[in-house]
């Protein structure tokens, strides 16, 4: 596992980092490690909202869809 060092780090920060460490009960070295991940993780979304974020794109796009209200066939597994 890699390791970094952060030089210069604001005093301010360092205890606003210790708080929010010791607010949800970590290290600070463990607050740490979870913000930096976090914030190079893409953001994680559902399939419904991906797929609204897609259709965003085309927003000038007017698909009319009616649901198939039709009965089902029951399947068969022979």
């Amino acid at each position: 596992m890699a390791a970094i060092s952060i030089r210069k780090f604001p005093d301010e920060a360092h205890r606003a980092l210790k708080a929010r460490a010791k607010k949800n009960a970590r290290s600070t070295e463990a607050e740490a490690r979870a913000i930096l991940a976090e914030a190079v993780q893409p953001p994680k979304v559902g399939l419904g909202t991906a797929l609204y974020l897609i259709g965003g794109k085309y927003h000038d796009l007017d698909l009319d869809f009616e649901r198939d209200k039709s009965p089902l066939e029951p399947l068969v597994f022979d």
